[in-house]
């Protein structure tokens, strides 16, 4: 089972920006996880004001540039798992938010995660073949 780990915080960021501690300890996890097979990719994001909103509304497409300001939590970071259960997904999360808790102290966020739609595990409201 794949899942993807979407990490969300406040931005700008109350707690001010990451410190390079969490950084290393990221990175330690990043490599715990890879060597068991656990981690597929993983990344942090730019702040919103590196990137755009492309949206379809009544049929007109437009572009909006960065900073969000009207999202009060933005995508910060992510990693696509894989792993055996949703509970083995739950675990790896904690261990990430953990890593924010230890070596970002203030930092509040939330980990969502999804699991990604594959031929094993087809969107269930979707006709079979």
């Amino acid at each position: 089972m794949r899942f993807m780990s979407l990490i969300r915080s406040e931005e700008p960021n109350p707690a001010g920006p990451p410190p390079p501690e969490l950084f290393e300890a990221v990175g330690e996890l990043a490599q715990d996880l890879s060597v068991s097979g656990a981690l597929v990719d993983m990344g942090g994001l730019l702040p919103s004001s590196a990137g755009a909103i492309v949206s379809l509304v009544d049929g007109r497409i437009s572009a909006v540039d960065g900073p969000f300001t009207e999202a009060k939590e933005l995508i910060g970071g992510y990693a696509v798992l894989e792993v055996r259960s949703r509970e083995e997904a739950v675990e790896l999360s904690r261990r990430l938010l953990r890593a924010h808790q230890r070596h970002w102290p203030g930092w509040q966020g939330s980990c969502e995660l999804r699991q990604i739609e594959d031929a094993d595990h087809p969107h269930p409201d979707l006709p079979r073949a």
